[in-house]
């Protein structure tokens, strides 16, 4: 038997998942790792627990299924974007920790930015707003904070990455330092509309252009595994940022489609073809995907806490053990109590853009209990992906946008929340058969080029609906919980 290898490299956890010639899962191993938190609004993971939980879940995978490198004609690579690790092109070490794409430590370097009128010159080249979510300013921190690194970095023996490409580099024993279009796209380096590093950006920000990676296409060729990896080298024929991965896996080929990943937190990409929106309500233009050298533009919103909802409900105030429980948890509370969790844990995303804000929870009684929270955790998702349409439609000038709306990610696994989506968008909701888009989208890339798989339109028919959504909320139920929410965000914004 043949598998297609996806290595999916998330916030919280490492996984791998062997998909066989009829792109159906055959295998899958996770393994979770830390979460460091040095400082308020700071997250960080240990380099080498990506490398290791990537290096371990993929071999235990090919043990499952008692597959060897030579049942693996290709991998894929998806990943955590926007995370930064820099580290040594000699020992291969990282000289910091990385640097988590929720961090937000470089808010006031960001503001002062802002301050210089320096946006709408970084917006322009880049489709990203000035944040410190993206790459950049990250790169820039450890640059400063480091004993030595821009030295080091000035002459030549630095290098840097977002994790797919610190991966690869780790897989290929440091021969390929490269990285994809959709994750470049990212950095706030990278100018998508030539498709080169930007110098002026790099000046501003004070980055030694060769630190950076080389960018190829999603479909490109990122080298072969060392023989240690697996037992053999393997080539690595797919690559793309995570979210981008999960566009791919939906099958939104055609400009108009539209997907939402609901992760630890959610993206919502919207495929514009060949056209980069400039969004006047702050969403952000990037690649949706780049292949054959052709680039395919989406425009996206980002919410910061989706999943990590629940994560915080499980290990922050520890009212549930598993998160599945939050769904029953939601139907039992109280339909008298309208309380909202505002999860601005690490700032708010777009169409907000404000690193510093923080949580708040608005409408507690004294009969507030662990109901109420799961509910209001579980409705932020849907308040929030509510934001993302609203400021789509009006981007795009079309008030029909996105009224099928395909989703995945581990949260869609529960009828309750998606049925509160489409009540709360007035949309269908579609679910697919397979809900690990994400690993999907790079298996069906590295297996098309490794001839495995069909070509995009064969790959297009291959999707498959699992379970529909049709909104069944009264629209002044719709219309009075939406005002409520906005009220709750006026009030955390305020404060």
């Amino acid at each position: 038997m043949t598998y297609i290898l996806a290595i999916d490299q998330g916030t919280t956890s490492s996984r791998a998942i062997l998909f066989d010639p009829a792109m159906k899962i055959a295998a899958t191993a996770q393994e979770e790792f830390d979460q460091h938190f040095p400082d308020s609004g700071w997250v960080e993971h240990n380099p080498n627990d990506l490398w290791q939980t990537v290096l371990r879940t993929s071999r235990e995978v090919l043990k499952k299924q008692g597959a060897s490198a030579s049942d693996i004609p290709a991998i894929g690579i998806t990943n955590q974007r926007e995370t930064t690790v820099v580290w040594d092109k000699t020992t291969g070490e990282a000289v910091y920790n990385a640097i988590v794409w929720q961090d937000r430590r470089t808010s006031a370097y960001c503001q002062s930015l802002k301050d210089a009128g320096h946006e709408p010159m970084i917006t322009e080249k880049t489709g990203l707003l000035l944040d410190p979510y993206f790459s950049a300013t990250k790169l820039r921190w450890i640059l400063e904070n480091v004993d030595g690194a821009r030295a080091k970095a000035e002459a030549g023996d630095l290098l840097f990455g977002t994790v797919d490409c610190f991966l690869i580099w780790k897989l290929t024993g440091g021969a390929v330092h490269a990285s994809d279009a959709t994750n470049a796209a990212r950095t706030m380096l990278y100018n998508i509309r030539t498709g080169m590093w930007d110098t002026d950006i790099c000046t501003l920000l004070d980055i030694p252009l060769k630190m950076l990676p080389d960018v190829r296409d999603c479909d490109g060729d990122f080298g072969e595994t060392t023989p240690d990896v697996l037992g053999a080298s393997v080539p690595i024929r797919g690559v793309a940022g995570d979210q981008q991965a999960a566009t791919i896996g939906q099958a939104c080929f055609e400009p108009g489609m539209m997907k939402s990943t609901y992760g630890t937190g959610c993206f919502a990409l919207l495929n514009t073809g060949d056209t980069i929106i400039e969004s006047r309500h702050r969403m952000l233009g990037t690649i949706a995907y780049q292949f054959g050298g052709k680039t395919t533009y989406a425009l996206e919103g980002s919410i910061f806490v989706a999943g990590a909802a629940v994560q915080w409900l499980r290990d922050g105030i520890q009212i549930i053990e598993q998160a599945k429980e939050t769904a029953a948890l939601a139907e039992r509370a109280d339909d008298q109590q309208e309380v909202i969790l505002v999860p601005a844990f690490t700032g708010l995303g777009a169409p907000y853009w404000n690193a510093d804000c923080r949580g708040a929870i608005f409408g507690m009684t004294r009969n507030t209990g662990p109901a109420e929270f799961a509910r209001a955790a579980l409705e932020s998702v849907g308040y929030q992906t509510r934001d993302l349409l609203e400021a789509m439609r009006a981007d795009a000038e079309d008030a029909n946008l996105g009224q099928v709306l395909r989703v995945d990610g581990g949260m869609t696994a529960s009828d309750w929340s998606m049925q509160f989506l489409s009540d709360i968008l007035d949309a269908t909701v579609d679910r697919p058969t397979i809900l690990e888009t994400t690993a999907l989208g790079v298996a069906w890339v590295a297996g098309m080029q490794a001839g495995l798989y069909p070509d995009r339109e064969g790959f297009a028919q291959s999707w498959a609906l699992e379970h529909r959504f049709t909104p069944q909320m009264p629209a002044d139920t719709r219309d009075q919980k939406y005002a409520a929410w906005r009220r709750a965000i006026t009030g955390t914004l305020a404060f």
